[in-house]
């Protein structure tokens, strides 16, 4: 162990400290400030992903898995990072999981909406989802982002 002399000539023990701003301290600093009873509410600057999509019925609807396909597709070619999430789980355990690792955004895909040519939205801080136009849903993200 190092000591030192303080003022009054008495030996103390060194004690070191060490202060940097590494990705972990970001991280954590942003999840400290960013959390609720659900989990964490992530930036979408310093999310993992920008966007989940979170298919209902996808094995089951060929409609849907088009859809999905299409809105992933186009969600990457704007340069959005995107999760899809096609586990065979039933929606409350997905949307659970999302909200636990905070991705800022969600849009749920089902056959019910497609055939009114909607999606759901919801943001990860919002109390309720929206809903929004099949056409709008690109211009829409691209504007909570």
């Amino acid at each position: 162990k190092a000591t030192f002399l303080d003022a009054q000539g008495k030996s103390q023990i060194m004690e070191m400290g060490c202060y940097g701003i590494g990705i972990s301290r970001i991280v954590a600093a942003a999840i400290e400030q960013n959390f609720d009873a659900r989990g964490i509410i992530m930036p979408a600057s310093i999310a993992p992903f920008q966007v989940a999509i979170a298919p209902i019925g996808m094995a089951k609807s060929v409609a849907v898995r088009e859809a999905v396909e299409q809105l992933y597709g186009n969600l990457q070619a704007a340069g959005i990072e995107v999760l899809l999430d096609d586990r065979d789980e039933r929606p409350g355990v997905i949307f659970a999981d999302m909200e636990l690792i905070g991705i800022p955004h969600r849009i749920v895909i089902g056959e019910r909406g497609l055939k009114q040519g909607v999606l759901e939205y919801q943001g990860r801080q919002d109390s309720a989802a929206q809903i929004v136009p099949v056409q709008d849903i690109l211009e829409f993200i691209q504007s909570k982002l």
